[in-house]
């Protein structure tokens, strides 16, 4: 029996083990408590790949939340530049500045958890055979 798997992009989404693409990581899905979103499994529910490779891996996703935002900043500062327009002569780039903060501060809580997702899958390798190699 053949198990359907997601590609990459949508396990990362989705915020699945990298591992078997399949298992969550966090315990919960998406909570606006602050205390336990960021909660994860210690081994995937599904293939038992261990999340946390090493005390203080997770330090790194720092680098992958700042890329992340600095693209959602430009891909905000693109849209408000083609449907809007920037101009020196009103507050425009001001109004822009306000709403991109507002919208980086509701979305921090799940790029918080992607940039985790992408972090360790830099370092976990898909594997298509995790579970006959597990029998």
């Amino acid at each position: 029996m053949t198990i359907k798997t997601p590609g990459y992009i949508n396990s990362l989404l989705l915020q699945k083990c990298p591992h078997c693409r399949q298992g969550n990581m966090f315990q919960q899905q998406f909570s606006w408590n602050v205390s336990r979103y960021l909660k994860m499994h210690d081994r995937c529910p599904v293939c038992d790949q261990e999340m946390e490779l090493e005390p203080g891996f997770y330090y790194g996703t720092a680098y992958v939340s700042y890329a992340l935002t600095v693209a959602f900043s430009v891909f905000t500062f693109v849209i408000w530049w083609l449907m809007i327009g920037f101009s020196l002569e009103d507050n425009r780039f001001f109004w822009w500045i306000g709403i991109n903060a507002f919208c980086m501060l509701l979305s921090q809580p799940y790029l918080m958890r992607l940039s985790r997702t992408i972090w360790l899958s830099f370092f976990v390798r898909f594997d298509a055979d995790w579970a006959a190699e597990n029998e």
